[in-house]
């Protein structure tokens, strides 16, 4: 992983509510590029609504909420953009957003997984993406944000069969053609390496694959010792088919890019101990370089094939011909950070998981609840890491936009409604579903407005500016 830095492009960072960054710096968005794109983002499942509205059927996520994972939350109404996307833009329009990240519902557009596209479907992404570019704001589209059809992953597995990869690639081909004369920006498959290690391991996510002793919740089927390995090894071959398709087909008429976005965490060592350093890099290996090694070098890292053997499925020469190299930019996912402690004893356990595979301990997630519109740790935390942006910039880095998580409180994955991440609040509680300004909507506004940014210590000030 060392060396994958200077080689892939940066274009996406979101963030979410977490501890604040500060070290005492003034800056303003004017001294960014000027092409710099700012913006927000969103999942289709986790805010559309309207699930059983005009053709859409069931992806593995309203399974999921439906089955009681989620407290009893569901997608079924979620924040209604479905039918309040016009007002939704018209308040990413007075943030001052350039670009908005959203998600397309593969069960909306083609509700059986292969086959029919649905109008209704195609007639909804077809409006929210020209409202958007009516207020000159860029789409930026995500293929895939865990909700594969139930179809799908009722007729074959989904992830775990190799199908999905004519699936997904022809799935794709429909909104290259649909929507490519107007997004130039396509992500194939959000957080990849979460979504494998959560749906196939320790089954946190659906599709709730997994096997004892390692499952959070009583799987009835999978595999945790192969299957998150045998998941992400198709989601490569889709990603890389369909990247070959989009340049073959695409790329030269629509002026785009693709590429895919990876979770990461800043790995620090617990102790300075040369074991705790090695294991460091160790989990940054298999949490990053997992998917960006085969991206960028055509193969797996060699810890992983070394830790994992004959569970890691292998590329053919073909096949790491196809993925070295089918990206033009990455997405970096970063919300936290974590402390890495060594932990070799795991790997003397005779039966493993993607966990006992890393030989390492991961300590510290912080995260903080962001249910109240006074939400100044997240403005610190949004102005510490905006600010960092803008030294690593001047110091030569190719990264190309900043989103944060996210444009307003949605069904979050693991605590329904009980978390809220967004800009703006949402009461879920009132039966139009009102959004309501945060402190960071209006410390983002009055940044990318021009304002100046004072970052410290003891304090958060901006520049006062009317939103």
């Amino acid at each position: 992983m060392s060396n994958l830095s200077f080689l892939v492009l940066l274009l996406l960072i979101s963030s979410a509510v977490a501890v604040g960054v500060c070290s005492g710096r003034q800056y303003s968005r004017n001294e960014f590029p000027p092409n710099f794109v700012f913006g927000s983002g969103t999942s289709a499942y986790q805010v559309e609504g309207a699930a059983n509205e005009d053709g859409r059927k069931p992806s593995i996520w309203d399974t999921f909420t439906h089955a009681g994972y989620t407290g009893g939350a569901t997608g079924d109404i979620a924040c209604d953009q479905y039918h309040k996307y016009k007002e939704d833009v018209k308040l990413m329009a007075n943030i001052g957003l350039n670009a908005y990240r959203f998600s397309i519902s593969w069960s909306r557009l083609i509700p059986n997984g292969r086959g029919p596209v649905n109008p209704k479907g195609l007639q909804y992404y077809n409006n929210l993406i020209n409202e958007l570019l009516s207020h000159g704001i860029q789409p930026h589209v995500g293929l895939f944000h865990f909700d594969l059809p139930q179809t799908l992953e009722d007729e074959y597995g989904g992830w775990i069969s190799r199908r999905i990869v004519k699936d997904f690639t022809a799935y794709a081909d429909v909104c290259f053609r649909e929507f490519g004369d107007r997004v130039q920006y396509w992500s194939t498959v959000n957080e990849p390496n979460v979504f494998t290690q959560g749906g196939y391991d320790t089954g946190f996510v659906p599709p709730v694959r997994c096997s004892p002793p390692f499952g959070t919740y009583n799987c009835t089927r999978g595999n945790s010792t192969t299957e998150p390995y045998i998941a992400a090894h198709h989601i490569l071959l889709a990603h890389a088919s369909t990247v070959r398709l989009y340049r073959k087909k695409y790329q030269e008429k629509q002026q785009g890019f693709i590429g895919l976005s990876i979770y990461t965490l800043w790995y620090t060592p617990f102790t300075d101990s040369k074991e705790d350093i090695i294991a460091t890099q160790r989990a940054n290996d298999f949490l990053i370089g997992w998917f960006l090694d085969p991206l960028v070098f055509g193969d797996y890292p060699e810890i992983m094939k070394k830790n994992v053997g004959s569970r890691l499925p292998s590329f053919t020469d073909d096949e790491s011909k196809l993925v070295k190299g089918s990206l033009d930019f990455i997405g970096i996912i970063y919300y936290v950070d974590a402390t890495v402690k060594d932990n070799p004893d795991s790997l003397k356990k005779q039966l493993r998981d993607f966990s006992a595979d890393i030989a390492a301990t991961i300590l510290s997630l912080p995260t903080l609840r962001n249910s109240s519109l006074e939400d100044n740790s997240r403005i610190e935390y949004l102005q510490g890491h905006i600010g960092g942006l803008l030294e690593a910039l001047r110091n030569g880095s190719n990264t190309r936009g900043y989103f944060v998580w996210s444009f307003m409180d949605t069904l979050e994955f693991l605590g329904g409604n009980m978390f809220g991440y967004g800009l703006y609040y949402v009461d879920f509680d009132d039966s139009n579903l009102e959004r309501y300004p945060k402190s960071s909507a209006i410390w983002y506004s009055n940044f990318l407005k021009g304002g100046d940014i004072t970052t410290s210590s003891d304090a958060v000030t901006t520049d006062v500016a009317k939103f």
